[in-house]
């Protein structure tokens, strides 16, 4: 529950790759009688891909939204370097949209927009104090790490599935973001695209040295781009753990995942 008392503006520094970033700690959530988390906790350590996986309805995408305030937990906190985000009221999640950046599914362009006003867009609601040249050059910086230079002027309408993902992506990482969220970045992509996604997550963390948060019920893409996997279900996390763990993982709830999709992870060495 959000208190009514003022709230400290957000304070972040750069921090040390392996500590603690972000805390879910305590959460619950319902849609009227449908229960989402019960007393769900997990942590996001500085610098790591942390893979959140879990059928469909589990509350996967839930958790992102809650962290930027597109959503708010019913009970429990979120911390973000110590801060509680469940006390910040939306005005306040201005200041940690410019930290954290999200990624959504379906790309979520403005359509009405070209794709190098769509990429300029978060440039021009945080940071007003730059220059048209300036803006300019950040967009073409960023559609060109994600391999679509010169589109600044096309329309998100003549763009394919993959090429909107991208300037999705670009747009995400316009304000140069401490932490990426995916919300399942390969849904409805076929295997070569869904193959670049997963280099463009890993490529993120190496040139900007974020932290990425990715939602999936991809088990090819969670074990291509994960250190840490946590396995969200019966309304709580019930496992985290690396992809070598995770796959040896004798909790029922994981088993009954990976068994399920065994079919997708063929040629991976998964434990019976």
């Amino acid at each position: 529950m959000r208190s009514h008392e003022p709230t400290p503006t957000l304070e972040f520094r750069r921090p040390t790759t392996g500590e603690e970033l972000i805390r879910f700690e305590h959460l619950k959530k319902a849609f009227g009688p449908k229960r989402v988390y019960d007393d769900l906790d997990l942590t996001v350590r500085a610098g790591e891909t942390l893979v959140v996986i879990g059928g469909s309805g589990t509350g996967k995408s839930v958790l992102l939204k809650c962290l930027i305030g597109l959503l708010y937990p019913d009970a429990g906190r979120i911390l973000f370097q110590g801060q509680d985000l469940t006390r910040f009221h939306e005005e306040d999640f201005f200041a940690v949209r410019r930290h954290v950046a999200m990624v959504f599914q379906g790309a979520a362009l403005f359509d009405s927009l070209t794709v190098g006003e769509n990429v300029a867009y978060p440039l021009r609601e945080h940071f007003p104090e730059l220059s048209p040249q300036e803006i300019s050059r950040r967009v073409a910086e960023k559609l060109a790490w994600v391999n679509l230079p010169g589109t600044e002027g096309m329309m998100p309408a003549d763009l394919s599935g993959g090429m909107r993902k991208r300037v999705g992506l670009a747009r995400a990482i316009a304000t140069d973001p401490e932490v990426i969220l995916w919300d399942e970045p390969t849904t409805g992509l076929d295997p070569i695209t869904t193959t670049n996604v997963n280099a463009m997550i890993n490529s993120m963390k190496q040139r900007l040295g974020c932290t990425s948060i990715v939602v999936t019920h991809d088990m090819l893409s969670a074990f291509a781009v994960a250190d840490r996997i946590a396995m969200l279900a019966n309304r709580r996390i019930v496992q985290v753990g690396t992809p070598d763990e995770m796959r040896r993982s004798t909790v029922p709830e994981v088993r009954a995942f990976m068994d399920a999709r065994r079919g997708e992870m063929e040629g991976m060495e998964v434990a019976s």
